[in-house]
C-alpha cells in the first residue's frame, strides 16, 4: 500500500526557501515502513547537514531533519523516528504523550538514502517495525513531519496537520494517517 501526503508549514514559523514537502509512504509485508521525503525549494538557502557515518544521534530536530511518529490504533504508546540528511538517525519510544517508555535502542538501524540537487532534497528511510514489537498485522496511525533550518538559522515546522498553538508533532491531532 502506497500513499502520498503533503506537509504544511506551521503558520507561526514560515519558510521563504521551501515550496513544498511531500512524503510517500509505503507499508509492506513484515511491517516494513518505507518513507520518501521530497523537499522542493531553494536548497542553497537551507542549512543541510553534511553527510556523516550513519549513527544514532540526539537532538537532530534542532536542525534540518525529517520525522515519523508511529503508533498502533487505539493505543497511547508510539515511536518517534528522526532522519537527518547527514545519514544520522534517532528513535524514541513513548508510552503516552511525551512520556518516554524506554531509552533509545542503538541496535535498531533504519536504512537511509539521501539525494540533493539545486531545487530538491530527497530522503528515503526504511524502518522495520517488527524489530520494535509492532505486529505485522497491526493497524497503524502515523504522523509525518519535518524541521527545516534556513541559512540564517531560523526553523520552520512542517506536518500533516498542526494542532492549535505552537508546533507539536507529538500531539494526537498530528497522527492523521491510518494504515
Amino acid at each position: 500500500m502506497t500513499s502520498s501526503h503533503l506537509l504544511t508549514c506551521h503558520p507561526l514559523h514560515p519558510s521563504l526557501a521551501v515550496r513544498s514537502i511531500v512524503v510517500r509512504v509505503t507499508i509492506g509485508r513484515s511491517a516494513r515502513l518505507a518513507l520518501s521525503f521530497a523537499l522542493e525549494g531553494e536548497i542553497a538557502r537551507l542549512r543541510i547537514p553534511a553527510a556523516r557515518a550513519p549513527q544514532m544521534t540526539e537532538k537532530l530536530w534542532q536542525h534540518t531533519c525529517f520525522e515519523a511518529f508511529v503508533g498502533m490504533a487505539g493505543e497511547l504508546a508510539y515511536h518517534e523516528f528522526n532522519f537527518a540528511p547527514s545519514g544520522e538517525w534517532m528513535t524514541y519510544a513513548f508510552r503516552d504523550y511525551r512520556v518516554v517508555a524506554t531509552l533509545p535502542d542503538a541496535s535498531f538501524s533504519p536504512e537511509i538514502t539521501v539525494r540533493r540537487g539545486a531545487e530538491k532534497l530527497e530522503l528515503d528511510a526504511v524502518v522495520h517495525l517488527d524489530r520494535l514489537s509492532f505486529p505485522a498485522d497491526a493497524q497503524l496511525r502515523l504522523g509525518l513531519s519535518a524541521v527545516v533550518e534556513d541559512d540564517k538559522g531560523a526553523l520552520s515546522y512542517w506536518a500533516l496537520q498542526h494542532p492549535p498553538g505552537k508546533p507539536d508533532f507529538h500531539h494526537s491531532a498530528a497522527f492523521t494517517i491510518e494504515l
